[in-house]
């Protein structure tokens, strides 16, 4: 896992919506909390999976931050609800020839513990519609033999794939052709895992039942390729309470079955739905609790498991960076959750995981060089106010994906503008989390409304999709004001 901030869906277009507050309900299965509902985790029937879920020991961004601050007053509650739960394993940092290694160990290391793992793919074309968590492949077939690659390293076990969070509740910033190319290229890539491994179980984007209604849902998914599918997943990152959710699969499962598609389950994030509902964002909210742990013993034929897809603690991209760990968020997500079931993941890496590359070479192989480059020497902190340093984050053949991080000198900032000299034959064509101009030599990205304010030392950073080769890092300039 890269140790860069992944971004996360958010549906950042969702805000523009009116959203449906309704409290959680209790049944006699749950165990009520003063500001949520879990269910009891238990070991009764679910839907068409069993098993417990894989819990990732290290690498994570809680893990890391745990690791870096032990005896932080919040450390102890972080550690004990939300590093000690499995979360989904995010595919998001768009690069063609290490993507299938990273799967390949994932997933050995959780068939090594007789684990599930659950992975989740975010690098379709135009994802979130340019928004805070914008990036992704450059084109629909550069991203197939992205998804090939991925197939490639699933191995012939049980895994659990999120395909493409908002790819089909959220297609406002498409035309009509573009989304009948997004829908041939979501059935491709199910198609595609599927063969793979045959085993693996592939859910697609259902959005969340205060979003669109079920039988608009359901026709995108039947246009999606539900039917080669097997089935779909709801509140993604969102906030909805379990409850509303089974009733929204529910009514979803009826429509397909109207529609001829029959035998599909559904997956509920359950990582942030035990409090409040309401709005997009959780970074600000306080309202916000875990819900239901990980599990796949959900007591609901229709339900193959509540996953923590969205892993808490980690930001929405309005009052901090998409995909960025905040430990306040994580906290105030944990302090009032019950202990969590007792649990037998792994508290180190299992000595099988392997420690290279698969055999099988991936389906394309980039002609560029380190995908994880170092800083460019940047200016003496302070000498402009800002230093911008730079990270390629994605690659291949005939593009790539950087990343720029601008932090602010000694003193705070209430802007930035960043500027460097592009290579020959270099354009830049996307731009997230800044404003670009260029001219024919050379690239400029100033601040957005949100990021440009800067206290001492603080950071932000903007993502930029770009054509041409990636093997020399730019020389950035960085202008504080």
């Amino acid at each position: 896992m890269s140790p860069s901030p992944r971004p996360h869906p958010r549906s950042r277009s969702r805000s523009r919506r009116r959203w449906i507050i309704a409290a959680a309900s209790t049944t006699a299965a749950c165990v009520t909390a003063a500001t949520g509902v879990w269910l009891a985790a238990g070991s009764a029937s679910a839907g068409t999976i069993s098993g417990t879920l894989y819990r990732e020991p290290s690498g994570t961004a809680v893990a890391r931050w745990l690791a870096a601050n032990p005896n932080d007053s919040r450390a102890q509650v972080i550690r004990d609800k939300i590093a000690s739960q499995p979360a989904s394993r995010w595919l998001s940092n768009f690069n063609l020839s290490t993507v299938q290694a990273e799967v390949s160990g994932y997933v050995s290391a959780a068939n090594a513990v007789g684990q599930i793992p659950a992975l989740t793919l975010y690098g379709i074309p135009n994802r979130d519609c340019g928004g805070a968590s914008a990036g992704g492949a450059p084109d629909l077939p550069t991203y197939q033999t992205w998804v090939s690659n991925i197939a490639a390293g699933l191995g012939n076990r049980t895994v659990l794939i999120v395909l493409e969070p908002d790819s089909i509740a959220l297609q406002t910033c498409l035309s009509a052709a573009e989304i009948a190319a997004r829908d041939a290229a979501l059935r491709q890539a199910t198609t595609t895992l599927k063969a793979g491994n045959p085993n693996a179980k592939v859910y697609m984007d259902a959005g969340h039942s205060a979003w669109n209604s079920a039988a608009d849902q359901a026709g995108r998914l039947v246009n999606s390729g539900i039917a080669v599918a097997d089935g779909f997943y709801t509140n993604a990152s969102n906030f909805q309470s379990t409850d509303r959710e089974a009733a929204y699969g529910r009514s979803i499962i009826s429509a397909l079955q109207g529609r001829g598609v029959s035998g599909k389950t559904q997956v509920i994030d359950t990582s942030r739905n035990g409090g409040a509902a309401g709005d997009w964002c959780g970074d600000d909210n306080t309202d916000r609790r875990i819900g239901q742990y990980p599990t796949t013993a959900t007591n609901d034929a229709n339900i193959d498991a509540y996953l923590w897809i969205k892993p808490p603690g980690e930001a929405d991209g309005c009052a901090f960076q998409a995909g960025s760990f905040q430990p306040s968020l994580a906290a105030s997500l944990a302090q009032s959750a019950p202990n969590p079931p007792a649990t037998t993941a792994p508290t180190t890496m299992p000595t099988t995981v392997p420690t290279t590359a698969p055999t099988t070479p991936p389906t394309t192989a980039p002609t560029t060089t380190p995908t994880q480059r170092p800083p460019t020497d940047p200016p003496t902190l302070g000498s402009y106010g800002c230093t911008a340093t730079y990270q390629t984050t994605g690659s291949w053949n005939g593009g790539f994906q950087g990343q720029v991080t601008v932090t602010a000198a000694d003193a705070a900032i209430n802007g930035w503008t960043v500027t460097w000299t592009l290579g020959s034959g270099q354009t830049i064509s996307q731009v997230w989390n800044g404003a670009l101009t260029t001219t024919s030599t050379a690239a400029t990205v100033r601040n957005v409304a949100w990021n440009g304010s800067l206290a001492a030392r603080a950071s932000a950073q903007f993502g930029f999709l770009a054509n041409g080769n990636a093997s020399t890092a730019p020389a950035l300039l960085c202008f504080g004001s």
